[in-house]
């Protein structure tokens, strides 16, 4: 059950409704029984400003209710703030086998008490807010998304999808959430502690033209000498300088930037090539393949092998199975 608002995300309902779906589709057994609700089981107005037809009420009991999912939105504020919506999404977390939020739908299970003690994830840019307005959750914005026991809690907007790939995958196993990937057209299914903010999506690119010409340089060289000391020589200035300038604009020293660009690319090449540990290794700058497994293991908690065996695109069985009858989905 999909719980939704005035001012909900239409992507973070469509990744949960379409990804469970698409299970359906590829053989889900028992199937997912789909349902969108609302206070009224009104039509609600998403962030883009069209409107979407609740299949539901939400003052209607549920008696096997197994996942209950509050999506997030410019509008989850509001929705938090909304002491009857708060108390049905409470009473429902109750019985529920599994709760989670999308993006900032963590604030609606916060103002529940749903969240109280745990850790917790949400879109980076309402982190902070999150924080300060519930002080007894503990806030992480890195990860796409976190499992805590019943309660999952994933970053925003597509990270909705990488969230149900996973709940797919406890459900049924890593190759059917591996064929809803593919079948969604999906680069591939992101591990749940990898960081939202990746070196090749950050924006804006850092101001500094030095910097700029630094980065450029480590991610067109993964596998040269990006020791800082090299990087500083390279680049004309001194380590201490270059150092600053790199927390100033991007947050983090130069070590700790070419560790996450190489840790990037060896996942990007694990997942759509077919190349060995060891050249992948040597490619990404890694001095062998036990150092790539083990900076891989520290960062991801998966190891490479695993890692390819579950995200590979070149994995067999790419085809995405024909819509079948759909009349046992629904409640």
């Amino acid at each position: 059950m999909v719980v939704a608002y005035d001012g909900a995300e239409l992507v973070d309902i469509s990744c949960v409704t379409t990804g469970l779906d698409a299970a359906n589709r590829a053989g889900a057994r028992p199937p997912y029984r789909l349902r969108l609700v609302s206070l009224g089981g009104r039509s609600v107005r998403c962030d883009s400003g069209l409107e979407l037809r609740a299949q539901g009420r939400l003052e209607d009991p549920v008696d096997d209710l197994d996942t209950l999912v509050v999506c997030g939105g410019l509008g989850h504020e509001g929705a938090a703030d909304d002491s009857r919506l708060v108390d049905y999404v409470r009473r429902f977390a109750t019985g529920a086998r599994r709760v989670a939020s999308v993006c900032t739908g963590a604030t609606v299970l916060a103002a529940a008490g749903l969240l109280d003690g745990r850790p917790v994830t949400t879109h980076w840019e309402y982190a902070r807010a999150l924080a300060q307005r519930f002080p007894r959750i503990r806030v992480d914005a890195t990860p796409i998304y976190i499992l805590d026991g019943k309660v999952a809690t994933s970053a925003g907007v597509t990270a909705a999808l990488d969230l149900t790939l996973a709940f797919i995958e406890e459900d049924h196993g890593p190759e059917l959430a591996r064929r809803v990937a593919l079948g969604m057209v999906t680069y591939l299914k992101r591990p749940g502690n990898q960081a939202q903010m990746s070196v090749f999506t950050t924006a804006p690119r850092p101001q500094d033209r030095l910097v700029r010409s630094v980065l450029d340089h480590v991610v067109a060289n993964p596998g040269g000498d990006l020791r800082t000391a090299v990087l500083a020589a390279t680049a004309g200035v001194s380590v201490r300088h270059l150092t600053r300038l790199f927390r100033e604009q991007l947050g983090e020293p130069p070590g700790q930037l070419v560790r996450r660009v190489r840790l990037e690319l060896a996942a990007r090449m694990l997942a759509a090539t077919a190349l060995p540990l060891p050249q992948i290794a040597q490619a990404c700058g890694f001095s062998s393949a036990e150092t790539l497994r083990q900076a891989f293991v520290a960062s991801y908690q998966i190891t490479p092998s695993l890692f390819r065996a579950t995200q590979s695109a070149a994995a067999k069985e790419d085809t995405f199975p024909r819509k079948s009858d759909t009349s046992d989905r629904f409640p």
